[in-house]
Parts: structure tokens; C-alpha cells; sequence
């Protein structure tokens, strides 16, 4: 019996209540999702019957309700067109930065046009143990203690003398055993049955039957973080990391309704501003030829306490160019006509000053025309030779077009003279 598919479209910031709005959670659902806020989630604060989402996008899964968070960089209403334009730009953002490996053997060509980012990542799960089943499941060597009937591998004296004090003819032993039985297949196995609980896609649902049927039932294990740093990749098993990737970000984000057992929560959320930064890096990365060097997160110390830890600062993207360096720091929000904040200003200036940067710039979203050139002041009021432009992108639907208008939009600021 397939489960009824109930989704909720929201975008950045809004608010989610009980008691009132064109759309309601249900006052189970926020309970649930209060006792979630519980455990130092950073997606959406409380508000008075309510939620408000914050700079996170992405799902979260209610019980059977499906919230959709998306991005917005503009001020046009909800429609079911601009819900599907942005849940678009959402994922093929994530796929550019890799939060989707496309080109892998197993997960080159996905069946289902996915309806949320969850969809997307279910099906990669189920492509990728499927490829595995084919190929035949990896066997490890593995201590096993049981009682036998014939003496092989190291008798355990103790254990053999409590069990098989009447039956002479059996033996209590330690033997290595060559099988299936191991931690990558434990997490498998509990991951494909989670996605069975909590599916609500009509067209994976059969898909993911069949994956129970023909995957051998496995031991069901306790699973935290430390769980996967245990496990060690060589030659062997190195295209099992896919799977336990996604089985990994599934199972430590599923958090169980344990008191009412109806609305478990399974969150996959994405902070918009990272997410915004990464992919203008991966964009001005992909011609090499573009600039000198682009780098992330590039770091330089600027304070030492007497006693204790240096601090450093952190630009988003540092660019090395024929014209001198370029320092950029992305924000993903409308500005709406504003100047960008004083805080933000002040940072630039000792981007400025520290990477011995030709010209600094903040970027938003927004229309290109309105992008414009500003000069730090000195003391006396005189035009400094420091500048910090604010440069704004067109959100493209094509995301392909959209890198290439990207990269033509910074070699355009980085070539201009002021």
C-alpha cells in the first residue's frame, strides 16, 4: 500500500502555523517538530504557533507531510511555476557542488523526475545499491563464536564447559568465517528499510521492495557518527562510499517520533549562504583560463593574544589575476535598493587591507544593471583608492547558462578601472 503524498511549499523566512495562514501544519506536526528544535537544530526558530524558517532550504518530512523550504532572490508570489523554477535552481545548485555525484557508473541516469530534493537523493540511494547487488556483495573475514558439532578454529574452554556438559558431542569454538556479514552491509540494510518507512513517492515504492527482497537480511545495529568513522575504504569496498554516504546522511538525520511513534522527523536542510558561495567558486573554477588562481576560504592570521590561538579571517573566494588580486565575499540576499551592511563594509575593508587586494566586492543575487562601484572614505572625508564594489547576478533557470554568466560578470568587474 503506497503512502498518500502530502506537501507543504515554503520559501526562505516564511512562517509555518497551527492556527492560521493559507497554509497550516497540523499541532502534532509542530509538537514534533518542537521537540526537534529540541535538539539544536539551526533550521527554523519557534514562533507563537508556529515556525519560521530561516536561511536553510531544502526538506523537511513530517510523518507522511512533506515540507518544502526553497531559495527566493526576488518578490514574486507563490505559484505552482515559480515553486518548480526554484526547487529546480535548488537542485541543479546542489548538483554543480557536488551534493549530487551525477557521473558515478551507478547514478548516471535516474528514472523519476524528482518532485524534492529527498526524492533525488532516495533514488540515488536505491541506483547505487542496486549497482552494488549487481556486481555481487563484498565478503570480509569476521570472528564468529558458535556451537558445533565439528572442532574448528580455537575451543573456548569456559563457555564450552557451561554449554556442552551433556552434549559431549558438540563444541563451543571461535572460527573466522569468510561472508556478507559486516558493518557496510548493516547500514545498508537499516537504511533500505528506513526509506521503506518514510517513502512517499509512488514510483520508487516498488523499487524499494525489490531492494528488500533481494538484499540479505542483515543484523540491526545501533547507528551513530562514530559508526562511520570507523569504517576504512581500500580497493575492495571503494564503491561502497556512495551509498553509505547517502545511508549516512539519511540515518543520522531521521530522528523518530518516540512519543506518539506517528510523526518522525527527517531532515535535509542547506544553509543558502554556503550554498551560494560554493557554487560561485565551482563556477569561476570551471575555465581555467579565466583567472590566475581562485581559491576558497583562503586564510591570514591578523591577531595573536598573549597566550593562546592566533585568529584569522576567512575571505569566501580569493582571486589571483593579471590586474592585481581580487577578493570576494557572497551573500545570498536581496538587497532590495539597500546599502549592504556596515558590518559587512567594515570586512571588506580589511580584506582590502590584509590580501593586499586591487578591488574587493560583495555579491548578491539580483540585476546586473543595478551593480555599482563604492570608495572607501579616509579620516579627512577623501576618496581612499580602496575599492569595494557591490556586484549583483541574474538568477538564470539554465544553471549551465547561469555559471557562464557568472564567470563573464566577474571578468567584467575584474577588468573594469575606476
Amino acid at each position: 500500500m503506497s503512502k498518500t503524498k502530502e506537501n507543504i511549499v515554503v520559501f526562505e523566512h516564511e512562517i509555518l502555523r497551527f492556527d492560521r495562514g493559507e497554509k497550516k501544519i497540523t499541532k502534532e506536526q509542530f509538537e514534533a517538530l518542537e521537540r526537534y528544535y529540541g535538539n539544536g537544530i539551526p533550521f527554523y526558530k519557534l514562533v507563537h504557533n508556529g515556525v519560521q524558517f530561516n536561511e536553510h532550504v531544502g526538506v523537511i518530512q513530517v510523518g507522511k507531510t512533506l515540507i518544502e523550504v526553497l531559495p527566493k532572490a526576488d518578490k514574486a508570489p507563490h505559484s505552482a511555476t515559480e515553486d518548480q523554477k526554484w526547487r529546480n535552481l535548488l537542485i541543479g545548485m546542489l548538483r554543480a557542488v557536488g551534493s549530487f555525484d551525477i557521473k558515478s557508473t551507478s547514478s548516471s541516469n535516474l528514472k523519476i523526475k524528482p518532485n524534492t530534493i529527498l526524492d533525488l537523493y532516495f533514488e540515488l540511494f536505491i541506483k547505487e545499491v542496486e549497482y552494488l547487488l549487481h556486481n555481487g556483495l563484498v565478503k570480509k573475514y569476521r570472528k564468529k563464536e558458535a556451537n558445533v558439532t565439528a572442532l574448528k578454529g580455537s575451543l573456548q574452554f569456559s563457555k564450552h564447559i557451561q554449554q556442552n556438559l551433556i552434549h559431549k558431542e558438540r563444541f563451543y569454538v571461535c572460527h573466522t568465517t569468510y561472508d556478507i556479514e559486516h558493518t557496510l552491509h548493516f547500514i545498508l540494510y537499516k537504511a533500505i528499510k528506513l526509506l521503506k518507512q518514510i517513502n512517499t513517492n509512488n514510483d520508487l515504492q516498488s523499487r524499494i521492495g525489490v531492494l528488500l527482497l533481494h538484499f540479505p537480511e542483515m543484523p540491526d545495529i545501533k547507528v551513530s557518527a562514530a559508526t562511520f568513522e570507523k569504517l576504512v575504504y581500500n580497493r575492495k569496498n571503494q564503491h561502497y562510499e556512495k551509498a553509505i554516504e547517502i545511508a549516512k546522511l539519511l540515518l543520522l538525520k531521521y530522528h523518530p517520533d518516540v512519543s506518539k511513534g506517528t510523526n518522525h522527523v527527517l531532515a535535509l536542510m542547506f544553509d543558502m549562504n554556503m550554498l551560494w558561495e560554493q557554487f560561485i567558486y565551482v563556477s569561476l573554477k570551471k575555465n581555467k583560463t579565466d583567472f590566475n588562481k581562485v581559491k576558497a576560504q583562503t586564510s591570514k592570521f591578523f591577531w595573536k593574544p598573549e597566550n593562546g590561538r592566533r585568529t584569522a579571517m576567512k575571505p569566501d573566494i580569493y582571486i589571483e589575476t593579471d590586474n592585481g588580486n581580487i577578493v570576494l565575499d557572497t551573500k545570498w540576499k536581496n538587497l532590495n535598493g539597500y546599502n549592504p551592511s556596515p558590518d559587512d563594509l567594515r570586512q571588506m575593508y580589511v580584506y582590502h587591507e590584509y590580501f593586499d587586494a586591487k578591488k574587493v566586492a560583495l555579491v548578491y543575487p539580483g540585476n546586473p544593471e543595478d551593480s555599482k562601484a563604492g570608495t572607501y572614505l579616509k579620516k579627512d572625508g577623501d576618496h581612499d583608492d580602496k575599492i569595494c564594489s557591490i556586484v549583483l547576478i541574474n538568477v538564470e533557470n539554465d544553471i549551465k547558462k547561469w555559471q557562464i554568466e557568472i564567470r563573464k560578470i566577474i571578468k567584467t568587474f575584474v577588468g573594469k578601472t575606476y
